[in-house]
């Protein structure tokens, strides 16, 4: 009888611990606010905006290779802008929320936004027909690359309670966007614990929080006081650290008329200089056009030519003695530099209390009412899919991990195949991980700084494969010698240009074709004439 108890009770708690779990593995979809799958077309549904910059073809279309559909940029260089509002808004307050799309740049991504905007009431003052980018919105977030930009934005805006005024925060050190072709999904998880998440493709890749100056630019929480606007530098206030030394005097034996460069009196004309022969004679197999005419295009002169008999010597014309460095040079006399002994240091202002001085104890971020897409972007071929907005991130991930993860699995080995079957797979294999490890590289916070400059030339590397190697070594040099002056040279340092040298363009040359002022200029005339000319047989 007590065996048959415990059994019971047993069973009672295994089934317990079963539906336990359902639920669990169920992730509760009702913590789903907001989910776009797309497999339907946007028409009807999402509004298109009537406002006359934003001419850009939204489509209904497969991303490539696959059977799943997502929402298209179509065209280049166009704006585009799109809405969808949502059925209640949501709430950003006391509870987590997770804010998550996929995208796939199809065509790359040299110069354009991929990112969403959560948009405020309509309240605020906009309509869903006529969206633009001055709508108003509590969240901006996604990949935006153009130039030196190549970030993962996250905005939101937040209203000052003593001014009334709203203000964009940006996030610091924003993750890079993945420089393939490959479908993301990008994840920004809003806790209740003032801390925001960015996540790609479910890996973390920055932590912050919204209350932390150090974390969003400018800080939500501004300054306790500021530099007084009505506050003047006194008029005898003398900032000069350095000044000329009054008593300096310019010595005797400086010459301030001696030239930079003297005539090398030591040089000697080379044995066979041929003097009488010039560089230049006319070209003997020129002939003068047949249609010329001498009163309309004046007086008709062959195209010179390289003096074929100056290959043979060292050199023609009339010989001049080189220039060299003059040792009696010394430019321009000036004292030299002393301290200032009426040196009273920088002016600042004086601190005055902040008016617009706020204090929190979270964000208070207003709802999301509308989700709205409005880019501008030279490439084609954007596609974005499966918008989801939840209050569970167990639900975020599992939409990632049934939605998102087969897809990326399926062209990442297609990629593969496609680079073994070229022959390139190694070498693109190698040069893809180089410039994935510089992008994570220019994401560390203490290389912030340099992050523009890292980024362009990483970009230079991608676009230009002649490059490649140069760029990269230069690159990775670079950080080297930042990471080795952050450490030993102080505070401080000079943000360091990386120099790229152009690959040099071999021109196409003939022997009548000069190289000196005069040649171009003779080049000119022969242009100008050779259209009126023309102009005279259109007449």
């Amino acid at each position: 009888m007590m065996m048959g108890r415990l059994a019971l009770v047993l069973l009672l708690a295994f089934a317990s611990l079963q539906l336990f779990c359902f639920a669990d593995d169920d992730n509760n979809e009702d913590d789903v606010v907001f989910y776009e799958s797309f497999e339907e077309s946007f028409e009807g549904r999402w509004i298109v905006s009537n406002k006359d910059d934003y001419k850009g073809l939204w489509k209904h279309s497969k991303s490539e290779g696959h059977e799943d559909y997502g929402l298209l940029v179509s065209e280049k260089a166009r704006k585009y802008a799109i809405v969808k509002v949502v059925d209640e808004p949501v709430s950003l307050k006391d509870e987590t929320t997770v804010l998550q799309f996929e995208t796939r740049l199809q065509s790359g991504l040299e110069c354009g936004g991929a990112y969403i905007k959560f948009l405020r009431p309509q309240e605020a003052g906009w309509k869903p027909e006529e969206f633009d980018n001055e709508s108003p919105y509590s969240i901006m977030f996604g990949p935006d690359k153009c130039g030196t930009t190549n970030k993962v934005h996250f905005i939101f805006k937040h209203k000052n309670p003593k001014n009334g005024e709203y203000f964009e925060h940006h996030l610091k050190y924003p993750p890079s966007v993945p420089s393939d072709k490959l479908t993301h999904v990008y994840t920004a998880t809003l806790k209740r614990d003032k801390e925001v998440k960015i996540m790609i493709d479910g890996e973390e890749k920055k932590k912050a929080n919204f209350l932390a100056a150090e974390d969003f630019d400018p800080p939500l929480i501004p300054a306790k006081t500021i530099p007084d606007p009505d506050d003047k530098k006194p008029e005898d206030w003398d900032d000069k650290e350095k000044i000329p030394d009054p008593n300096a005097v310019k010595p005797d034996n400086w010459d301030e008329d001696a030239p930079m460069e003297i005539e090398d009196e030591e040089a000697v004309k080379p044995e066979g200089w041929l003097d009488d022969e010039p560089e230049e004679i006319d070209d003997p197999e020129a002939t003068k056009p047949e249609d010329w005419d001498d009163e309309e295009d004046g007086v008709w002169e062959p195209p010179k030519m390289y003096n074929p008999k100056c290959a043979i010597g060292p050199g023609c014309g009339e010989w001049k003695r080189p220039m060299k460095s003059n040792p009696a040079y010394k430019g321009k006399w000036s004292p030299p530099l002393i301290d200032n002994p009426n040196y009273k240091g920088v002016w600042k202002a004086r601190e005055i209390p902040n008016p617009n001085y706020f204090e929190l104890d979270k964000p208070d971020i207003e709802p999301i009412a509308a989700i709205g897409i409005e880019i501008w972007t030279m490439q084609e071929g954007i596609l974005f899919d499966n918008i989801l907005i939840a209050k569970n991130e167990k639900v975020a991930k599992s939409y990632r991990e049934t939605k998102w993860k087969p897809k990326f699995e399926v062209e990442k080995e297609r990629q593969q195949a496609e680079e073994e079957a070229s022959g390139l797979d190694f070498l693109a294999s190698i040069k893809r991980k180089v410039f994935n490890a510089l992008y994570q590289i220019a994401d560390i916070p203490f290389l912030s700084n340099y992050k523009p400059q890292i980024l362009d030339h990483v970009k230079k590397a991608e676009k230009q494969p002649n490059l490649t190697m140069g760029v990269l070594v230069s690159t990775v040099a670079i950080i080297l010698t930042i990471f080795l002056k952050l450490i030993f040279g102080g505070k401080n340092q000079q943000c360091p240009r990386i120099e790229t040298k152009p690959v040099p363009v071999v021109a196409e040359t003939s022997d009548d074709q000069g190289s000196d002022g005069e040649k171009v200029e003779k080049a000119e005339k022969n242009e100008a004439a050779a259209a009126a000319r023309r102009r005279r047989r259109e007449t």
